[in-house]
């Protein structure tokens, strides 16, 4: 046992001190020290070791250590979630939690958007078994709607020109653009998207928000709820501005996680 304890201990303080390299250029032996709280010997013999493996570099004549390119070898396996879907997670919870209705978030995937993450299981109160990994209509619905109202003018335009040349029912709007620009106009206008009225099941709906870090539209994120639970009123005054919060919070979150 105390053999597995001492390499599981120097295991994460190899980590410690990989993570902290990478927060800066160039770092010195003494603030590695002081930053990882780990004795100065430790260090040092760890350092030894990551310049050995190819992790870390010194260089005397930029006065300290820095991280090596073999650092980038450690992130080629990982293939999971967006960025943005990490960050939204733990705020997608909570909401759920406190409010009840679930929350999805759906990040573009060619000419529809596709749940990335839903807090169905959640949710005591969801009008859906499930919808993750549900590829939705850009112009159908709310999630959809989200990402093509608010996105830039060039996405906009090369994504509507990609749904009037598709077969798909849902996306016929995009063949009359004028139409379709002024219900995203109005979109824009009022703030948030709901899905079309037409769509089913008409039981219930979907209000739904970008989630914007520096002007870009990263992901959509959307609450639905029934529509004989809430009328227009609730949604508009209550939920739509704690939607654009939890909004918000992911977008700060995403915004730390990529510092």
């Amino acid at each position: 046992m105390p053999l597995k304890s001492d390499t599981v201990e120097a295991a994460s303080r190899s980590l410690l001190l990989l993570e902290e390299l990478n927060r800066h250029r160039v770092t010195s032996i003494d603030r590695l020290h002081k930053a990882t709280g780990l004795p100065k010997s430790t260090v040092v013999r760890l350092m030894k070791s990551l310049c050995a493996m190819g992790y870390a570099a010194n260089d005397r004549r930029q006065g300290g250590y820095a991280v090596a390119s073999r650092v980038k070898s450690l992130s080629n396996g990982f293939h999971g979630d967006p960025l943005v879907v990490e960050a939204a997670r733990p705020w997608a919870i909570a909401f759920t939690r406190q409010y009840h209705w679930p929350i999805a978030i759906a990040v573009l995937d060619r000419s529809s958007v596709v749940v990335r993450f839903s807090t169905i299981p959640d949710s005591p109160v969801s009008p859906f078994h499930g919808t993750l990994n549900t590829h939705l209509s850009l112009l159908g619905r709310a999630l959809g709607r989200a990402y093509l109202a608010f996105c830039s003018i060039s996405e906009r335009s090369m994504l509507l020109d990609m749904l009037a040349r598709s077969q798909e029912a849902e996306d016929k709007l995009a063949i009359e653009r004028k139409r379709a620009l002024a219900l995203l106009t109005a979109i824009r206008k009022q703030g948030f998207a709901e899905r079309d009225p037409m769509v089913e099941p008409r039981s219930s709906n979907t209000i739904a928000v970008p989630i914007l870090v520096n002007s870009r539209v990263l992901a959509t994120v959307g609450m639905t709820y029934f529509t004989s639970a809430l009328d227009r009123g609730d949604i508009v005054q209550r939920y739509v501005p704690l939607v654009k919060s939890l909004a918000d919070n992911i977008a700060t979150s995403v915004s730390s996680l990529q510092e």
